[in-house]
């Protein structure tokens, strides 16, 4: 096991871990992340500069900030950094995501469920370029939320494309 992505405190994250959400940044971008465990997420990425993008097991490092709030943050095989805070309270969040370069000029490459591909994206990492970043720094609000309990594969297991017709629309 990698400290790095160990949680700060997992036991103060029983209340946030197995929540599903779907929500909509203010630029019209929709994601949908799955908190599986106090160290993985699985998400996908619904319309945005990388719609149609997908991950399991996304290794995060998890806090809770205080009641109802709770910071998600990674580092993806792409070079992407992100870090999203979640209020549940309010139904509100903050994302910051840090695009390197290359996902900037080409986001297509990236469209896949990354888990088949992790060579294919280190190399691209690898390639560059890096910099400048292309930062993006949105709220959100959460359209969808429900408890689904830790681990359960079937809460993101397949592509946005395979989805049925309304499955992101849900509000509730």
């Amino acid at each position: 096991m990698n400290n790095e992505f160990e949680s700060t405190k997992p036991e103060e994250l029983a209340d946030f871990i197995g929540h599903h959400f779907i929500y909509t940044y203010e630029n019209g971008w929709q994601y949908e992340l799955y908190v599986k465990n106090d160290r993985t997420i699985d998400y996908r990425i619904h319309s945005g500069m990388v719609g149609g993008r997908w991950v399991r097991d996304q290794l995060v490092h998890i806090v809770r900030l205080s009641a109802e709030v709770f910071k998600v943050s990674w580092d993806e095989p792409t070079g992407t950094s992100v870090s999203v805070a979640f209020n549940l309270a309010t139904r509100k969040l903050h994302g910051v995501i840090f695009f390197p370069r290359w996902i900037a000029e080409a986001p297509q490459k990236t469209v896949c469920f990354q888990n088949e591909h992790l060579d294919k994206m280190q190399a691209y990492r690898d390639a560059g370029p890096t910099y400048p970043r292309l930062v993006i720094d949105e709220f959100a609000d959460i359209t969808f939320l429900e408890k689904c309990g830790a681990n359960d594969e079937t809460v993101i297991a397949c592509s946005p494309a395979a989805l049925p017709e309304g499955y992101a629309s849900r509000h509730n």
